[in-house]
């Protein structure tokens, strides 16, 4: 009996994998290397000490869901398959919708059609758009701002509807808010395909000479150094929650939660600017551009619920979130 991971070759997949692995659960991984690497499948057997079962495929294709899922004995399902970065969505928003909403319905098909009702979706704090209060709790109206947190929202009302009409299906959704940092071996860590669109990869390539300078979008917000701040989260905190929740579903005869998982405080891009150069040793050159269009000031989660019914909470400090992404950086992609 096995967990299937869709998207288990990505940066929150593979130490999903490595969390899971190491907890004694059997896994199979479903990619399709449109935007991650085999290499790390030999990544992470490596770090868990044992063979990982692999599948490369798209999720669009149902009949090659179901004939994994039937192959492996799969039993539950973590959903991280999909596309992602918001820029992009703007730009190309019916492949979001096609990938994105579409996989998920490919894949929800294929475990109705075996009767595997365990899921685990990896959703996003995109869906709540510029937050009406502080911290943001599970409640807080969904107001997205782009195509990317469009899908994921809609995404979550298929589910809802799903489990409306079904009562055995078992469904945890977790609102990532950032993200950030690697295994702390540095053998894992964020290394898509594309240009990197997240804050801290960038800050490394920087920080390395990859790249002349750092864009700062906005330097005139009501925040303390008037940088945006954000809800940074170690990503092997983030690959515990989805640990959490797996064993959490294993408990219940029948479920629809949505979990914040977080680390509960906010801070700035100068700030973290400001950690890593301190914990590096390395300068970060910075340019002061525009406002990007649908930036809130201040994002930050309110863990509450995870911490009370996933008995789950952010444990690794800023500190430790660059430390790990620069030694991830230096070992894979600085050369």
């Amino acid at each position: 009996m096995s967990i299937l991971l869709t998207g288990g070759l990505g940066y929150i997949g593979s130490h999903t994998a490595v969390a899971m692995s190491k907890a004694d659960y059997d896994i199979v991984i479903y990619d399709d290397l449109s935007n991650s690497r085999l290499s790390t499948r030999s990544s992470i057997e490596k770090l868990c000490g044992k063979k990982v079962d692999f599948v490369e495929g798209d999720v669009l294709d149902t009949a090659k869901l179901i004939k994994c899922m039937r192959d492996f004995g799969v039993v539950s399902v973590v959903h991280f398959a999909g596309l992602k970065a918001v820029e992009e969505s703007v730009q190309s928003p019916l492949s979001y919708y096609d990938i994105n909403v579409g996989g998920t319905i490919s894949l929800l098909r294929a475990m109705e059609f075996l009767d595997i009702n365990d899921l685990i979706f990896s959703s996003s704090a995109t869906v709540y758009g510029a937050p009406e209060f502080l911290p943001i709790t599970e409640d807080h109206p969904k107001k997205t701002l782009n195509p990317y947190g469009r899908t994921k929202s809609h995404i979550e009302d298929i589910l809802s509807d799903l489990c409306e009409s079904d009562p055995k299906w078992k469904i945890a959704c977790l609102r990532y808010f950032n993200p950030v940092g690697a295994h702390v071996g540095g053998t894992i860590g964020e290394n898509s395909k594309n240009s990197p669109n997240n804050l801290m990869p960038r800050i490394a390539r920087v920080a390395s000479g990859l790249s002349k300078h750092l864009f700062v979008f906005g330097n005139d917000y009501p925040t303390n150094d008037g940088t945006c701040e954000r809800d940074y989260i170690h990503v092997e905190d983030v690959a515990e929650g989805h640990l959490a929740s797996l064993n959490y579903l294993q408990d219940r005869s029948s479920t629809l939660e949505f979990f914040n998982l977080g680390s509960g405080q906010s801070c700035s891009v100068f700030k973290l600017i400001s950690i890593f150069e301190k914990v590096t040793g390395k300068q970060v050159p910075h340019i002061m551009a525009p406002r990007r269009p649908g930036d809130a000031a201040i994002c930050f989660a309110d863990v509450s619920k995870s911490r009370e019914i996933l008995r789950w909470e952010a444990k690794k400090s800023i500190d430790e979130m660059c430390s790990s992404a620069w030694k991830f950086h230096c070992r894979n992609i600085a050369g």
